[in-house]
Parts: structure tokens; C-alpha cells; sequence
């Protein structure tokens, strides 16, 4: 179950990726490096902190998926573009999911519970952040106007909270995760903001 949504996630991740891919008017191979990126970036850059192959190289599944999402994409944009509010929904479970599996995975190889939640935002938001650089824009996680970092940022406080009080296993996981994932989905919708500096305003 738990390889069936790490798919799940790394799908949504990639449309997302493929789709800047569009917005920025890169051709297929542009597409699916950033599809590939977004989709398994995060996890890659966990992994490599925690000095252990990454899991992205372990099934062929990791590097399948983006692949089929590039072309779904590539052939179906405006369509994906039409459906893009039920995307950024499951986008805001990938999230949910990735941020607390990644805690998770790092409190396991012996991390603190400081460390292994600032592991987990990087597994969640790692992935978006690789995207903007390659496609030129600010990263979210360095302009987090729409709340994206923070809602992975409580979730993995939360999983690292009861993983410390020795609540392990799949509903600790679901539980943060579920935080995460509200969190995100409610910033989207009241279309809450992160501050500026006193003295700033939005452009």
C-alpha cells in the first residue's frame, strides 16, 4: 500500500512538473527532466543526506511514472491545465504523504526530531524546489506566498512529535500526513499568505 502511494505522489508531482514544462515552453525532453525532478527530487535529496541509495533507483516504477505523466502532458495539456484544482488537491496530499513518510524515514536512521522534520519539509517541497531552478523561477520554499512549506513543515513536526512519543506505524504517518495535507488545502482556499517585511507590498 505504502509503494501504491508513494506512486500516487510521485504522478501528481510530476503532471505538475511537466506542466511548468509547457508554461515555459520546453520540449519534451525539458518536460520530463522537470517532471523527474519534481516527482523524485525530494526523496533523492533525503536520501543522499541520510548517505543511502535513494529509493527513486530501487523500482523501475520511480522512473516509469513521470515518464507517463510527461506524455499524458505533452499530448493533453489544456486538458490537465482544465483539471489542474483537483491536481493541486492530490498535489497537497503528495505533499501530506511525502513530508511525513520523509520524517519518518530519518527519525528510523537515528536523526533528531529537529533534524528529521527539517528532512521531511525537504523530501515535500525538495522536488517543487529543484523545478523553479531549472526553469528559472523563485523556488516556493524561498517564496512561500501560497503557504506551501509551512503546512510540510507542521506535518513533519507533527510526525516527529509522535514519533517521539512512541506512536509509530501507518496512523501516525496518515495522521500528520492528514495535517499536512488540510493545512495546505485550506491555505489554497482562503487563499491565505505568507508576510512580507513591514513596508512591503505583494507586486
Amino acid at each position: 500500500m505504502d509503494h501504491v502511494l508513494d506512486l500516487a505522489g510521485i504522478f501528481v508531482f510530476a503532471l505538475s512538473g511537466a506542466l511548468v514544462g509547457v508554461r515555459r515552453r520546453l520540449d519534451v525532453v525539458g518536460m520530463a527532466v522537470l517532471a523527474e525532478m519534481t516527482a523524485l527530487g525530494g526523496g533523492i535529496l533525503r536520501d543522499l543526506i541520510l548517505n543511502v541509495r535513494p529509493a527513486a533507483f530501487s523500482s523501475v516504477g520511480y522512473v516509469v511514472v513521470p515518464v507517463a505523466a510527461t506524455v499524458i502532458v505533452f499530448f493533453w495539456h489544456p486538458h490537465v491545465e482544465r483539471v489542474m484544482p483537483a491536481v493541486n488537491v492530490l498535489d497537497a496530499a503528495g505533499l501530506g504523504l511525502f513530508c511525513a513518510v520523509g520524517t519518518e524515514k530519518a527519525l528510523d536512521f537515528g536523526l533528531s526530531p529537529l533534524h528529521a522534520a527539517l528532512l521531511g519539509v525537504i523530501t515535500g517541497v525538495g522536488g517543487g524546489m529543484l523545478r523553479d531552478i531549472l526553469s528559472g523561477q523563485i523556488p516556493n520554499l524561498l517564496y512561500d506566498r501560497q503557504l506551501y512549506a509551512v503546512p510540510a513543515l507542521l506535518g513533519s513536526a507533527a510526525m516527529a512529535a509522535l514519533y517521539t512519543l512512541d506512536l509509530h506505524g501507518w496512523p501516525a504517518t496518515l495522521a500528520a500526513a492528514v495535517l499536512a495535507f488540510g493545512l495546505r488545502v485550506a491555505a489554497v482556499r482562503l487563499r491565505l499568505r505568507a508576510p512580507l517585511a513591514r513596508g512591503l507590498t505583494a507586486e
